[in-house]
């Protein structure tokens, strides 16, 4: 088995925040379109075939690892609306609760594999590793998100800018002050949730919640749109990921 996952690079990063924010937008665009429990059961069976697609695959497709983060982002954000919306689950308890669900797979991770890199995902078990890693940091990054632009009252911009800036500062770490690659990546792969999300939010939603009001459909929609420029230009480039790039997400990556 090859590397199932891309190399990290700038057009990952930018792709990796579009599907984030499109994850949001889409999400409050279908269950307020059409009934919730038809919504979300409609997004799991998406989610399953996409995920299962991809663990099914031998080697990085970018139209396949893209389609199952979108499909993450989407389900994963219904279930985390449904924990506070339905099941009335604060913001910050599960945000803590993802937290530690997060350093648990890291823990397993490492213990089993030795390794946390994303450049050697190519046998079954990193691959359900990294898609472990990969849900616990939508769903952390999602609550941490609500719970800056609504709990504490920040609003959807403020937070962008707030997230926006963190998410910098991985990649400044890693390249000036020695901090490691790995805890990099993965800080950095957490910090789009609430980055992106928080970005479509405002661009969606009404003046009254503190947005442009342009609309969760068509914000979906004109980021949908921008992934598959994405996805289409990463497929022409055609490189995937192998193990020989270095281990690191680049400065220019960050």
């Amino acid at each position: 088995m090859r590397n199932t996952v891309p190399a990290v690079t700038a057009l990952f990063w930018v792709t990796k925040l579009l599907t984030t924010a499109m994850g949001e937008t889409a999400s409050d665009f279908l269950v307020k379109t059409i009934d919730p429990v038809v919504a979300v059961g409609g997004a799991f069976v998406v989610f399953a075939v996409a995920l299962g697609l991809q663990f099914a695959v031998r080697r990085y497709i970018p139209w396949v690892y893209w389609s199952a983060v979108l499909m993450v982002a989407v389900f994963g954000t219904m279930v985390a609306d449904v924990l506070h919306v339905e099941l009335g689950v604060p913001y910050l308890v599960s945000t803590v609760v993802f937290a530690v669900a997060l350093a648990m797979v890291f823990v397993l991770w490492f213990a089993t594999q030795r390794t946390l890199s994303v450049h050697r995902i190519d046998t079954p078990a990193r691959q359900v590793f990294y898609w472990c890693a990969v849900l616990a940091t939508f769903a952390l990054g999602t609550a941490v998100g609500d719970l800056t632009a609504t709990t504490l009252g920040l609003g959807y911009f403020a937070s962008a800018l707030l997230f926006g800036i963190l998410f910098a500062l991985p990649g400044a770490a890693y390249r000036w002050w020695g901090f490691g690659a790995t805890a990099a990546f993965w800080t950095a792969y957490v910090l789009t949730r609430p980055f992106g999300a928080s970005l479509s939010d405002g661009l969606a939603v009404s003046h009254a919640r503190g947005g442009l009001a342009l609309g969760t459909g068509p914000v979906s929609l004109i980021l949908l749109a921008a992934i598959a420029v994405c996805v289409t230009v990463l497929s022409v480039r055609g490189r995937p990921a192998t193990g020989t790039v270095a281990e690191a997400p680049s400065a220019a990556g960050l």
